[in-house]
């Protein structure tokens, strides 16, 4: 058995979140190590859509998801962070001294005094919709999610769903196939404003096909998916010719053996203080879209925020006889923390 990881922070989940909070935890002179289920850093970003655009990244009026990653790791990396990456965690215990112990599917021991759960939206997978032949097509015309747009370039594709991803992909993808018709069950989007608008705009210029108060029921082909077919609210069916069907319905988050921790849940979130997201176990944080609170939104800026306070009180907890100064980045520079 190798010997045990120590660190000041071990952070569950290597997303956004989790990346950033090396960075706030070097200001402190905190050292962390980060756990992810993934082979590689960046969550949901790297894995699920690594070349879509995020719009709401003060600073950056558009960047990649892949590109968000890679910035976030350079500015982490003077801090040295540490990874234990295509692991899950699986098992925590209170040491005598009162640190923790977090042991991995694999074995792997860590051991410190905080830990932070970043971990998203836990262990997920895409919802699907209830279609007899669903499997037969999948990775044969049916993907569930987007990492290389130019696989659809000049294609036909079908997107359904209502939320930002399905808005948002519409609106990319529309650049560069062939055609792209939105289905949605319902007369409203549940997706920002500005995306909702655009969509419509598309739609009234002929750039994109819009079906509202409709959903797909069927999928016909031989080997690939070639047909779609659509019943709208009044049961009348027609179809549409296709190369791809994309349902973007989100994602159903699981919380996996973080579930069994004693944390406070609500339903696949779990419940934190908002002054420094602390849980109901001392020295266990929760923070990003894992955590649930009063006021909770879901966006990545929002988990730096939350990351950011969290330090701070893990500081507190580490160093209890510690006076924090906090110094200013714009003064100082990094290398006087790194």
């Amino acid at each position: 058995m190798a010997e045990a990881i120590h660190t000041d922070i071990l952070i569950i989940g290597a997303g956004p979140t989790g990346i950033f909070t090396v960075f706030e935890a070097g200001l402190v002179k905190l050292n962390c190590h980060l756990i992810d289920a993934l082979p590689q850093a960046g969550g949901q970003l790297t894995e699920i859509y690594p070349k879509k655009p995020i719009y709401d990244i003060p600073g950056y009026p558009e960047v990649l998801a892949g590109e968000l990653v890679e910035n976030l790791m350079k500015q982490a990396a003077p801090f040295k962070p540490g990874f234990t990456l295509g692991e899950r965690a699986e098992s925590i215990e209170r040491l005598s001294d009162g640190k923790f112990k977090l042991t991995t599917n694999k074995g792997t021991e860590h051991i410190a005094p905080v830990i932070a759960i970043a971990g998203g939206l836990g262990c997920f997978e895409p919802r699907k919709p209830a279609l007899e032949n669903l499997e037969k097509f999948e990775d044969n015309g049916v993907d569930y999610i987007i990492k290389n747009p130019e696989k659809f370039k000049n294609k036909k594709v079908v997107i359904a769903g209502g939320g930002d991803s399905a808005l948002d992909w519409t609106i990319q993808l529309s650049e560069i196939v062939e055609e792209l018709t939105l289905v949605h069950r319902r007369k409203s989007f549940r997706g920002a404003l500005d995306s909702v608008e655009k969509c419509m705009n598309l739609a009234e210029i002929g750039k994109i096909n819009l079906v509202l108060e409709s959903e797909v029921v069927e999928l016909r082909g031989s080997d690939f998916l070639q047909k779609v077919i659509i019943a709208n609210k009044a049961s009348q069916k027609f179809s549409i010719d296709t190369d791809f069907f994309i349902p973007l319905f989100g994602l159903s988050p699981k919380l996996g053996p973080i579930a069994e921790w004693n944390l406070n849940l609500n339903r696949e979130s779990i419940e934190v203080n908002p002054l420094d997201y602390s849980t109901n176990v001392e020295g266990i944080y929760a923070i990003g879209d894992i955590n649930n609170y009063p006021g909770k939104l879901r966006l990545i800026l929002c988990g730096f925020h939350e990351a950011t306070l969290m330090v701070q009180s893990a500081f507190k907890k580490i160093y209890p006889d510690k006076n924090l100064v906090l110094k200013y980045t714009t003064v100082t520079g990094i290398h006087e923390f790194s």
